[in-house]
């Protein structure tokens, strides 16, 4: 009998587990189609899925920057700037990358003037990749801010708009605002909104790779530079517009005016070389700017008054039935349509047609009107624009008020002879005198600087224009409503125009349009002016008291300053004593 040592270990006897055959089948194709599974798996994520991994994969780690493009400036029509971008600098932060402590939060607060707490909350927005935490600072305070050497928070180059005429040019040329995230200012008024497009520019980009401090380690696409935006010339000439925005504000102010607008137009042309509106604003801080960004030149429209009347009497000689010299008689200064009443300021007696208009008679306007067929006087107001937009491409231009003339009475008749009962904008009644400064030509106005005179529309017959320019001349000599209009050494034309404003339930009693618009030299008239003063109240509110000594500074300024031949040289400026304050029908 044979012993084991005691030291000696039993003999381990495997155990071996025969799973029967059709387990083992069962457990294989388990397993394999596992593996198909994981298969399948890989190549949906690698082939199929491919674009969605990546895009998160490059969100950890690539960046795509906005290269921003520098927009366009705005010039006058001599290339004085108006309207330049200048660079500044943009603090921003990618949260998932910042690492920051609490001391360097409250140095970047105090650098960019936040609160640490709005420091605190924007960067704790995990999910986004791009905030701004400061835009448009200068690149002193932006280097300042790199200073503190924070991971994840980087500078931007953008653009800042600034405008050297400020106040003087703010209705015409307009402000922008911060456009979206990574790009340029977008236009906000005036021309800026209207030509955000050209001035704008197409922004660049450059695809990186940046590390968890932010850092760029490698470019992953070539950059794409930015295209900058069109430089755009306006037909304004800066020394007029400084001229015409000095005259009105003087004049709003001294007639305590609730506002006013002026428009001085190239006669040949149709340029606008000044356009001013008061009050105005500063576009380099528009703030506190509510009802101050109108330009009321071209989107507010007013009852034109008696600044209409040579129209009707230009629709008289045109008809063939008047001549200027036709005597109406227009005692005892009323005229009675139906229960309406017509007056005028003074009683007249008999008239010429000529006289009509130096008088600024309503009841010898509304007795022309009334013997001129309706379709007839609507076929001119059409022609002339009213009812129509200008179509100079400025943003809320406004189209006026002309109805059909089906539906016109003889009131209406009357009243829409001396500028009642329809409306239009300052711009509107500047370009409706060009056809007295051309000729019967009405020409097209342009806010944009043109190279050559443009081809108009003839309205009226070359006879019939120069007899009204005739008689716009006797307007501001002595006898008629606008001597204040008188130019030292030119022949000066106008018309004076004074009109109640209309409120919602009607004329308000109290409250009036004053207005002029005029041309010189009348010989060979080079400049248009048209001037509204809105509500005055200190006092008198007639058109000749109030706008005419607007028109007289800024036409004799403009005059001197292109240095126009005088057509009158030997002529003394004469105003009448006894006028009461240049009284004229309205």
């Amino acid at each position: 009998m044979a012993f084991r040592p005691l030291n000696q270990s039993p003999i381990a006897t495997p155990i071996v587990v025969k799973l029967p055959a059709w387990r083992r089948r069962i457990l294989l194709i388990a397993i394999l189609l596992g593996f198909v599974a994981l298969l399948g798996r890989s190549v949906y994520l690698q082939g199929i899925h491919k674009k969605f991994l990546q895009e998160k994969g490059d969100a950890r780690y690539s960046r795509n920057l906005i290269l921003t493009s520098q927009r366009g400036k705005i010039t006058d029509r001599n290339g004085e700037l108006l309207a330049i971008s200048t660079p500044v600098e943009s603090v921003w932060a990618s949260p998932p990358d910042v690492v920051i402590d609490s001391a360097q939060t409250k140095q970047i607060a105090a650098l960019l003037n936040l609160k640490p707490d709005e420091v605190k909350r924007r960067l704790a927005n995990s999910e986004r990749e791009f905030i701004y935490l400061k835009r448009r600072i200068s690149p002193e305070l932006a280097a300042k801010v790199m200073k503190l050497g924070i991971p994840g928070i980087e500078l931007q180059r953008e653009y800042k708009r600034y405008y050297p005429a400020g106040d003087v040019t703010a209705h015409m040329v307009g402000f922008t605002g911060p456009g979206d995230k990574g790009g340029g200012d977008r236009g906000l008024e005036g021309f800026e909104l209207a030509m955000n497009g050209p001035l704008s520019g197409v922004d660049g980009n450059r695809r990186v790779i940046k590390d968890r401090s932010g850092h760029i380690i490698e470019d992953l696409q070539a950059v794409k530079v930015p295209q900058d935006g069109r430089d755009v010339s306006l037909a304004l000439d800066l020394r007029i517009q400084y001229i015409a925005y000095r005259e009105l504000a003087r004049a709003v102010e001294m007639n305590k005016a609730t506002a006013g607008a002026a428009i001085v137009l190239d006669a040949k042309t149709g340029e606008v070389l000044a356009m001013a509106n008061v009050p105005t604003y500063n576009p380099n801080n528009p703030v506190n700017i509510k009802g101050k960004t109108r330009s009321r030149a071209i989107v507010d429209t007013f009852e034109p008054g008696s600044t209409l009347k040579p129209v009707t009497a230009a629709a008289a000689l045109e008809s063939g039935q008047y001549t200027p010299d036709t005597r109406i008689q227009t005692a005892p200064g009323t005229l009675s349509i139906g229960p309406a009443t017509i007056h005028d300021a003074h009683v007249e007696g008999v008239l010429t047609v000529a006289q009509v208009i130096q008088k600024s008679s309503n009841v010898g306007a509304s007795k022309i009107a009334l013997t001129l067929d309706k379709q007839f006087m609507w076929n001119i107001y059409n022609e002339l624009g009213l009812g129509h937009v200008e179509g100079v491409g400025f943003p809320g231009e406004a189209t006026g008020r002309l109805r059909p003339y089906k539906t016109w009475r003889p009131i209406e008749m009357a009243t829409m002879s001396f500028g009642h009962g329809i409306s239009l904008t300052l711009l509107q009644l500047a370009r409706l005198y060009t056809v007295f400064a051309n000729e019967g030509e009405l020409r097209p106005i342009s806010l944009l600087k043109i190279n050559e005179a443009p081809i108009g529309q003839q309205v009226f017959s070359a006879a019939t224009a120069n007899s009204v320019k005739d008689m716009l001349e006797l307007v501001v000599q002595p006898g008629g409503t606008a001597v204040k209009a008188q130019v030292l050494g030119y022949r000066v034309g106008g018309k004076t125009g004074t009109a109640h404003k209309v409120g919602t339930h009607g004329y308000e009693e109290k409250k009036y349009v004053a207005s002029f618009v005029g041309l010189a030299p009348a010989s060979k008239p080079r400049f248009i002016i048209a001037v509204m003063i809105d509500e005055p109240s200190n006092g008198s509110y007639y058109g000749g008291t109030v706008a005419a000594p607007v028109f007289s500074s800024i036409m004799a300024d403009t005059l001197r300053l292109f240095a126009v031949p005088q057509d009158a040289p030997d002529n003394n400026i004469v105003l009448e004593s006894n006028a009461e304050d240049a009284k004229e029908g309205m």
